[in-house]
């Protein structure tokens, strides 16, 4: 299951961008359920939720993408709720360290791992796509593009999965979600030195919408109905449909 996550524990004299290297692959389970609120709820229900959905589609539908799948995490919860031999599942990473160990943990025959940018992948045809905690690490700029890919990849009738960090618009609750998240991280075992400087690593690299933002996002790229199922303070997971 990997190790404990101590990459920010000592002191660093400089601070640079936080990327998911080696020392982030090695820790990187302990890291994420540690540090976001529902996580565990998140990830096992993505894979109830798409094989749901994947009941409703005929066998050459069965396809589904695990986009930014850092160790599959969520690829294993479909493939444990969808066992059927129809399922495929393409993970896509463009971590090699990541992508190294979520070889070693997934080895199911349905699952073909993808080392590539989701920016510049050519989706085919797809029942299911998953994007947990990815399109804050993907540049605003970019994210329209993205999600319009993803559109036109899953209609009709596709299913979109999506779980990320929310901003928000009034101070007081932004101000109150994210006291309460600096909690979080240290009932888990944090150090104030430890937050800081992943804060510090982060500040550049994971740039939060608020819901709003993304609601606008979602229907500009041609996508229809819009369900929020799960929020864990400022920790949330949508499902997304193709009209």
């Amino acid at each position: 299951m990997g190790q404990r996550d101590q990459v920010f524990r000592d002191p660093k004299h400089q601070i640079v961008d936080f990327t998911f290297d080696e020392e982030v692959a090695e820790v990187f389970s302990d890291m994420i359920r540690r540090s976001v609120p529902g996580y565990e709820t998140i990830v096992p229900t993505t894979g109830l939720l798409a094989a749901r959905h994947l009941t409703q589609l005929p066998k050459e539908r069965h396809r589904v993408y695990d986009l930014g799948c850092s160790l599959g995490a969520s690829t294993l919860s479909v493939l444990r709720q969808f066992p059927h031999p129809s399922l495929s599942v393409t993970a896509v990473d463009n971590s090699p360290a990541m992508l190294n160990r979520a070889t070693e943990i997934v080895t199911d025959e349905r699952v073909t791992f993808v080392c590539e940018d989701i920016q510049n992948l050519v989706l085919e045809s797809a029942g299911v796509v998953i994007l947990n905690f990815v399109m804050q690490f993907i540049a605003p700029a970019e994210r329209n593009a993205v999600l319009q890919n993803i559109c036109r990849a899953m209609q009709p009738d596709g299913l979109l999965i999506v779980s990320e960090k929310l901003s928000f618009e009034d101070p007081a609750d932004q101000s109150f979600y994210e006291s309460a998240h600096l909690d979080y991280k240290r009932a888990n075992g944090y150090s104030e030195l430890e937050i800081s400087q992943k804060r510090s690593a982060l500040e550049n690299v994971l740039l939060m919408d608020s819901e709003a933002e993304h609601r606008e996002r979602f229907a500009a790229a041609g996508f229809g109905k819009v369900r929020k199922w799960f929020q864990c303070l400022n920790w949330a997971s949508y499902l997304v449909y193709c009209p």
